[in-house]
C-alpha cells in the first residue's frame, strides 16, 4: 500500500488546466493550420468537443473506482494476467509521454533561446527538478501548482493585450474554406494533445477529496484549458496569419515577438517562454509521477522512491533516440502520434469500461 496522499478538488482542477497547455500552447496550433489553413481555429474547436466526451469517459471510470487507481482496477476489471499486462501498457504510456515532453524542452531551448547549449545539459538540468518534483509527491505538487496557475494567467491576459493592435480578422477568411476532411484531421492534433494524454489523471484520483465533484471538476478544467488552447489558435491565425504560423514549430513563440511598443516594451516573448516552462514543467511531473506510482503498483511496492532515478536515467537516454531532430517531431505529431493515443487513451479505457459494466450486470 503506497503512502496516502490528499489534494483539494481546486488543486486538481489547477493541475488539469496547466497539464492540458503543457506542450499544446507551442505546438498544437501549426498542425491546426497545416491541415485547414485560416480554419485551423474550427479544428481546434471541434478537438475540445471531442476531447470532453473523452473526458467523460474518463470521469466515468474515476466514479466507478473512487479509491483506486487505473493500474489496481485494471487487474479488477480484467483479471490479474490480463489486467497486469494492459497496466504494463498504461505504465509504458505515460513514460513515453514524459520521455517526449522532455525532448521538446530540449528542442525548444536549443532551437530558439540557447542553441549553442548542449541538448544533454538541458535535459539533465532539468530532469533535476523533476525528480525533486516527483520525490515530493502529489501533494506538493498540486500546492505548487496554486502558486503558479496566477501569473500563468496573468502572461496570458498581458500577451493578449498587447496583441490586440495587430489583430488582423481578415486573416480568418473565408471561414469553413477547407475540406471537412482537413478539418476532422488538425483535430486530431488537439485530441491526441492534450486529451488523450489526460487518461493519466486516473492515477490522481484517488488523491482527490471531494470525490463525489471530482468528475464535473474534471469536465470543466479540461474545458478552460481547451479554451484557451482555442484563443491562442485563433490569435496566432488573426496575427501572424495561417501560412506563417503553419512554417513554424512554435508559431506561439514566435507570436510574441510581434510585441513592440515604442522603444521600451520589447522581447515580451519570455513571457510566452516562462508560461511554456511552467505548463510543461507540470505535465512532466505528472506524467513522471504516475508511471512511478504505476510502476510500483504493478510490483505491488509500498513506495515508488527507489525508482525515481533509475527511470530519469534511462528517460534521459531515451530522449535522444525518440525521435532524431524536430523536423521529424512534426511528421511525428501529425502522423504517428494520433493513432498511438487514440488506441490506448481511447480504446483501452472505453474497453475497461464496458467490461466493468457488464462484470457488474453479470453479478
Amino acid at each position: 500500500m503506497l503512502e496516502k496522499q490528499l489534494i483539494s478538488l481546486r488543486q486538481f482542477k489547477i493541475l488539469v488546466i496547466l497539464f492540458s497547455l503543457g506542450s499544446t500552447i507551442l505546438i498544437v496550433p501549426s498542425v491546426f493550420t497545416a491541415y485547414a489553413h485560416q480554419d485551423g481555429w474550427i479544428s481546434a474547436l471541434l478537438g475540445i468537443a471531442i476531447g470532453g466526451v473523452l473526458l467523460f469517459v474518463y470521469a466515468a471510470l474515476g466514479r466507478r473506482y473512487p479509491d483506486h487507481t487505473l493500474m489496481e482496477y485494471s487487474e479488477f476489471i480484467l483479471g490479474k494476467w490480463l489486467g497486469k499486462c494492459l497496466a504494463i501498457i498504461f505504465y509504458l504510456y505515460f513514460f513515453i509521454i514524459a520521455t517526449l515532453v522532455l525532448r521538446n524542452v530540449g528542442d525548444f531551448i536549443t532551437t530558439i533561446i540557447m542553441p549553442e547549449t548542449p541538448i544533454q545539459v538541458i535535459h539533465f538540468a532539468f530532469l533535476l527538478i523533476i525528480m525533486i518534483g516527483a520525490g515530493m509527491g502529489i501533494e506538493v505538487i498540486a500546492r505548487a501548482a496554486e502558486v503558479f496557475l496566477p501569473w500563468v494567467l496573468l502572461f496570458i491576459c498581458v500577451l493578449f493585450g498587447f496583441l490586440i493592435p495587430q489583430i488582423k480578422f481578415e486573416r480568418i477568411l473565408p471561414i469553413y474554406e477547407a475540406s471537412a476532411k482537413a478539418i476532422v484531421h488538425g483535430s486530431l492534433s488537439v485530441l491526441s494533445i492534450p486529451y488523450l494524454e489526460m487518461v493519466v489523471f486516473l492515477m490522481v484520483f484517488p488523491a482527490i477529496q471531494s470525490k463525489l465533484k471530482a468528475s464535473k471538476g474534471f469536465l470543466q478544467a479540461g474545458f478552460m484549458g481547451g479554451t484557451i488552447i482555442l484563443l491562442i489558435t485563433i490569435l496566432c491565425i488573426v496575427v501572424l496569419g495561417w501560412d506563417f504560423t503553419s512554417r513554424h514549430t512554435f508559431p506561439s513563440y514566435t507570436l510574441a515577438k510581434k510585441i513592440h511598443i515604442g522603444t521600451f516594451v520589447q522581447r515580451i516573448e519570455v513571457l510566452v517562454a516562462i508560461i511554456w516552462f511552467v505548463t510543461i514543467y507540470f505535465k512532466l511531473v505528472i506524467c513522471f509521477h504516475s508511471s512511478l506510482v504505476g510502476l510500483s503498483q504493478i510490483l505491488r511496492l509500498r513506495t515508488y522512491r527507489p525508482f525515481i532515478v533509475p527511470s530519469a536515467l534511462v528517460m534521459f537516454a531515451l530522449a535522444f533516440i525518440i525521435y532524431p531532430n524536430i523536423v521529424y517531431f512534426r511528421d511525428f505529431t501529425s502522423h504517428i502520434w494520433p493513432p498511438f493515443a487514440l488506441t490506448i487513451g481511447l480504446f483501452l479505457p472505453v474497453c475497461l469500461l464496458i467490461v466493468s459494466y457488464i462484470r457488474k450486470a453479470g453479478k
